[in-house]
């Protein structure tokens, strides 16, 4: 069998050895309703608190504030359709801030609440060629009936990472009284250290498995005097802002994996850091390809690259094929080619657009990784251009 090389970690990343031990006796057999109140119950309710108190400390919240969700894009949508609802409760007019790079998680989420409340106004902030939030913008969107405002860490495309303590400055200098932030944290998570980058966002989201946990596994942080409603009410769990019985074997799987990437977050850093160097040093160096957002603070573990007059999926079919997982934009539920939205706020063009690559790292690439993939990225570009 040849050699595979997995380069889609901002997709997903391999599951953690440590963290399949660590679901395992939450995954068969009886498993109490952390509700109850019997031996089994109280075993299982310990084990999520645990949990709580180890993804709280990660992110660098309370364990109050910590709202076990299925996932990340439950977060996002419940961090800023949540508040939203809320304040369209309480206040006369209300509007959302969102950037256009967002993840469609939070795009999406903007969207269902302009489409089912017309009285919920959605603003879009633009961003420069790099991908960086338009602060000057951002301050004349926001206003007094400003519910909330979400911007990304770090972007899942590019990488491209936002300067969150000046946006959040930004919201509490236009919005009479502040408004929350919410951040997706989830492709900054495996890379940044959350509890400093995330420290002034009222509400952060991140997942299980962008660091190694399980798929369907999240959390939501609210900060202490920030209000939501909860989008899935009953039962009263998770202090009723949302219901339903928290999934013991998740909740302990992403304490698992955040417990490991807390861990590690230094050396694989830098380590990561120097084998994105080399790899887009040597990207650059193809013909008609271009390294996006150079000018920019990234995340060590993503290099994104548009290849003039070339084709994403001819690129990624013949990188599979030699045994590369490579992605062209963000994942998709329905795996369909489309256009980035992302690519096209930058001010890419669509011919460019058209030929993007996205080469993302973990924990465990090594350097002859790397250079293996150098090979086999030039190989496949020169044959296509003979080809062409």
């Amino acid at each position: 069998m040849s050699p595979q090389y997995y380069f889609d970690h901002a997709a997903s990343a391999p599951r953690r050895d440590e963290v399949v031990d660590a679901m395992a006796p939450w995954s068969h057999g009886v498993v109490g309703n952390p509700s109850g109140s019997h031996r089994a119950a109280r075993a299982a309710r310990r084990a999520v608190e645990e949990a709580r108190d180890e993804v709280a400390a990660f992110i660098g919240a309370r364990a109050s504030e910590v709202i076990f969700t299925g996932g990340g894009t439950e977060s996002c949508h419940l961090g800023v359709v949540g508040v939203a609802l809320h304040h369209r409760r309480h206040f006369d007019a209300t509007s959302v801030v969102v950037s256009q790079v967002e993840h469609h998680a939070v795009l999406d989420a903007a969207a269902t609440l302009s489409r089912d409340f017309p009285d919920v106004k959605v603003h879009y902030v633009s961003v420069d060629e790099d991908g960086v939030v338009d602060l000057d913008e951002l301050a004349q969107l926001c206003s007094a009936t400003t519910a909330v405002v979400s911007v990304m860490t770090a972007n899942n495309e590019t990488g491209v990472c936002q300067p969150l303590d000046a946006i959040t400055s930004t919201v509490f200098a236009h919005v009479p009284g502040g408004a929350p932030v919410h951040t997706d944290a989830i492709a900054a998570a495996p890379w940044l250290h959350l509890p400093t980058v995330t420290a002034t966002a009222g509400l952060v989201s991140i997942c299980a498995h962008k660091i190694g946990g399980p798929v369907n596994s999240g959390a939501l942080v609210v900060r202490e005097g920030i209000s939501l409603d909860a989008l899935v009410p009953g039962g009263g769990q998770e202090r009723g802002r949302r219901g339903g019985t928290v999934d013991v074997a998740a909740a302990v799987g992403l304490a698992a994996a955040v417990r490991a990437t807390a861990r590690d977050l230094t050396e694989v850093h830098e380590r990561v850091t120097d084998l994105q160097l080399r790899l887009a040093t040597a990207m650059a160096f193809l013909p008609g390809a271009k390294v996006t957002a150079v000018g920019a603070l990234r995340l060590p573990g993503t290099v994104h690259v548009t290849f003039d007059g070339l084709a994403s999926d001819e690129l990624l079919f013949l990188l599979d094929q030699r045994g590369v997982a490579a992605a062209a934009a963000a994942s998709c539920s329905s795996g369909a080619a489309q256009a980035s939205h992302v690519l096209s706020a930058m001010g890419v063009a669509p011919e460019r657009a058209r030929g993007a690559v996205r080469l993302s790292m973990g924990a465990e690439t090594t350097e002859a990784d790397v250079d293996a993939l150098i090979l086999i990225v030039a190989d496949v570009v020169r044959h296509l251009r003979a080809e062409g």
